[in-house]
């Protein structure tokens, strides 16, 4: 459901709220953090700013920092910044959605659930639990506990 982007995202995301980065973190840092590459980061890092989820600070330790409070920054928003507007076409857009066939019936249900619970979920909410359970961490491939 969520691109390999967007969840690397929602990655470099809980890093910067999780150790409270003042200072800008460039894409080398989160690249080799998350084991990718730095052209890779530097690209989600842009969609970020551009969505003013970040901001990008220039010069010789230049890098990105949170534009906003983490509990300002919705799952919806840095989805939408990494995959575009989560968009349904019902029936060809016809109105209302009672006229159309069940399918696109269960479809805009579905569509509408997904808008709910993204846009509920802050990275204030991510970071008050980034990682799983210490009883389970061993057994669980968990990537937002960096």
């Amino acid at each position: 459901m969520l691109t390999k982007t967007t969840e690397t995202a929602i990655q470099i995301l809980v890093f910067l709220g999780r150790y409270d980065e003042k200072e800008p973190v460039s894409p080398r840092e989160f690249a080799e953090r998350l084991q990718s590459s730095p052209t890779y980061t530097a690209k989600i890092t842009g969609m970020l700013v551009k969505a003013n989820i970040l901001r990008a600070v220039r010069g010789a330790k230049g890098g990105v920092v949170l534009a906003q409070e983490p509990q300002n920054i919705t799952l919806l928003a840095v989805v939408e910044a990494c995959q575009g507007r989560i968009l349904a076409d019902y029936c060809d857009g016809i109105a209302p959605i009672h006229l159309t066939c069940a399918y696109h019936q269960a479809m805009k249900e579905a569509h509408d659930a997904i808008l709910n619970v993204f846009a509920k979920w802050t990275l204030a909410d991510l970071l008050k639990k980034p990682g799983p359970s210490d009883e389970i961490r061993s057994k669980v491939n968990c990537r937002m506990g960096l």
